[in-house]
């Protein structure tokens, strides 16, 4: 007698584990046994999909497996229960027999591979088994995961140009496109006129409108987010608003919606050229001025008891360049003789950097006289008042002295550039940029390679941000197969989850009802509480030592207004417009193209797992989205389509960048 065992190892898609044993043995004289009665086919094989199925006709109620090959090589044993409506109505059992596989990134290389399919455990093909395929490199799901990282989310257009032209020329030809951003907007006075103020009795009130639409960010969070679902320069803005978030400007203080604007459009401006040349920009800017009191910042005087006001001096060098400690190129921390960090400058160094930045005022009124300190106006770059400047000597990082008798724009220029040049700021602000765009954590290497760039663009020029942020979106450790250590990716702030949410499903929206969920969600569009950002940049996940700064505004009300955010844009039929609005619109989504897929789960399942996941949802996961979208009656497709996609946004998988 001829024992033979094969143990088939699966998880179904049904709730826990089972172990599968086909046992079979002949002895002499024993009947032959006959050929299974399979029936399958292998029906599609494209670069995002391939799709089929399988069953015993003798035996409908047995779930088949199905071994899924390219060329020899075996990729994956399926099971073939997916209800299929085609197949219930073409007499297919009851139409659970369909099966679906996602095309593996190792595929998507622009090679021609052959996908064929036997029935698992035998020679046995399925019918039309043998497909080729050809996928180019960014074909497929890998430009969704591209996408997310480099704008505020896929669309179908950008995915198609993605998979077109592939991620660098991508990036090249984003780096063409014009600056987007914020209208021009008028000097208005510093404090709202008797017929400007806020009338809390009457909102909307054309005096309470007026101070809304002058007096606060209302005009600008609005903008904001309407680039951020239509603009086309999707890279210059994804990259201006991490810049946001490094160099700090909050409405707590800067109210003046036209102050702002200024701010902001020149870090739209700056995005994607010389770092110098950011670093000049923002420190003559009147609203950075303002925020950190170097506007009419006095020269010393100590017989009327003044002296230069530290504050920008402390934030340019802790927060916007060197950071308080020397670094490697790597981004770690220089450490000296017992161990410890070596601080990067001392409270010298801050002191006599605050008497570079002694008298500098706001731009002069047209038609006005420059004095000492002119009147409030943020059109324009701050102006020197000569007479209000410290010319005495004044050291300054790595030792440089700048001479006694310098002019103010010459102590500027020579101090900003003794910033730029120090070795810490390319890996002080690459590493932010880095945990901004992709990762949280890093490797150093990752660091290392960024910051190599930043010195040295390959032509000898430094401060490069265009071929920095196309350095840190083409890099090994943010390209290639969905990452899945606990280490990489960070948390989707606020802003990105809607964003990203709204894109993904073709939604619309004015900005009002998004800037309100946002503030709800802990991150307040343009009122960070501090200049250290809306959140910190060193918050540690609890119970290690992972950093993960998104979660310092995670908290439980955070949490829920996330869900009751992704509850009423899938469950309602839209939000209203605000009729105090121009133009207004409103929010909503579009969840039409997702019901022809109601009929089959998994298919509905592969959709949002392509366009909210980029393709790296777990079974695990779609097993519970399988039980759920199967409950729900067939009748009411519109809630299967809702059930699918608020489980899928609500998932800790979808709240977690990879």
């Amino acid at each position: 007698m001829f024992y033979a065992c094969r143990m088939v190892v699966f998880e179904p898609l049904r709730s826990g584990w089972w172990t599968l044993v086909l046992l079979a043995f002949w002895t002499a004289g024993m009947p032959a046994q006959t050929t299974p009665t399979y029936s399958g086919y292998l029906d599609e094989v494209d670069c995002g999909y391939v799709t089929g199925w399988a069953w015993n006709p003798a035996q409908p109620s047995v779930t088949l497996f199905v071994d899924l090959y390219e060329n020899s090589r075996l990729l994956e044993t399926l099971v073939a229960d997916a209800f299929r409506q085609d197949l219930l109505q073409n007499g297919v059992g009851k139409g659970y027999h369909g099966f679906s596989y996602p095309i593996p990134p190792a595929l998507q290389d622009g090679q021609r591979h052959i996908i064929t399919a036997k029935f698992a455990g035998t020679n046995i093909e399925l019918q039309r088994s043998g497909h080729d395929v050809t996928c180019p490199a960014y074909a497929g799901l890998e430009a969704a995961r591209f996408l997310e990282q480099a704008t505020f989310g896929p669309t179908e257009a950008l995915l198609e140009q993605v998979r077109r032209v592939g991620p660098e020329a991508f990036l090249e030809e984003q780096f063409s496109l014009p600056v987007s951003g914020y209208p021009p907007m008028p000097y208005y006075p510093p404090n709202p006129t008797d017929n400007c103020r806020y009338l809390s009795s009457d909102p909307n009130g054309p005096i309470s409108l007026c101070y809304r639409d002058n007096y606060s960010l209302f005009p600008l969070q609005l903008r904001f987010f309407q680039n951020a679902l239509t603009a086309p320069d999707q890279v210059r803005q994804r990259v201006a608003f991490a810049l946001h978030q490094i160099w700090v400007v909050s409405g707590v203080k800067i109210n003046q919606a036209y102050a702002m604007a200024e701010f902001q459009q020149l870090i739209y401006k700056n995005a994607l050229g010389n770092f110098r040349q950011l670093l000049q920009d923002i420190t003559l800017n009147p609203a950075m001025g303002r925020y950190l009191d170097m506007v009419n910042n006095d020269k010393p005087d100590t017989q009327r008891g003044i002296s230069a006001n530290e504050n920008y001096a402390r934030e340019v060098l802790q927060l916007f360049s060197v950071g308080l400690f020397l670094l490697n190129p790597n981004g770690t921390w220089r450490l000296d003789a017992q161990g410890n960090p070596v601080p990067t400058y001392t409270q010298g160094t801050i002191e006599n950097l605050a008497r570079v930045f002694t008298g500098w005022t706001y731009p002069t009124m047209a038609g006005a006289k420059p004095t000492i300190h002119n009147p409030v106006n943020y059109l324009g770059a701050m102006e020197l008042f000569p007479g209000n400047h410290d010319t005495g000597a004044k050291n300054m990082l790595d030792g440089l002295v700048l001479p006694a008798g310098q002019t103010g724009e010459k102590d500027l220029a020579d101090a900003l550039d003794s910033i730029f040049r120090h070795a810490n700021v390319g890996p002080f602000i690459c590493k932010q940029l880095i945990q901004h765009l992709v990762t949280s954590n890093p490797s150093p290497s990752y660091v290392a390679r960024i910051a190599g760039v930043f010195d040295d663009n390959g032509k000898k020029v430094r401060g490069d941000l265009k071929a920095v942020v196309k350095a840190i979106l083409l890099d090994p450790e943010a390209r290639g197969e969905s990452r899945v250590e606990s280490s990489f990716g960070h948390l989707r702030e606020p802003i990105l989850f809607m964003t990203h949410l709204l894109r993904a499903l073709n939604g619309i929206s004015d900005g009002v009802y998004l800037k309100d969920q946002a503030a709800g969600m802990g991150q307040n569009l343009f009122y960070s509480p501090t200049v250290f950002n809306y959140y910190p940049a060193d918050f540690l996940l609890p119970g290690g030592a992972l950093l993960g700064p998104e979660f310092g505004i995670q908290e439980a009300p955070g949490y829920f207004a996330r869900v009751n955010f992704i509850n009423s844009l899938i469950f309602s039929n839209g939000i209203a417009p605000n009729p105090t609005v121009a133009n207004a619109t409103g929010t909503r989504i579009n969840l039409s193209p997702l019901i022809p897929l109601v009929g089959d789960p998994m298919k509905l399942i592969e959709r949002l797992n392509q366009l909210l996941l980029h393709g790296a949802m777990p079974w695990s996961m779609q097993n519970v989205l399988f039980t759920a979208i199967s409950a729900v009656p067939l009748s009411d497709p519109l809630t299967r389509v809702r059930t699918a996609v608020y489980l899928t946004a609500t998932s800790s998988q979808y709240q977690v960048e990879r």
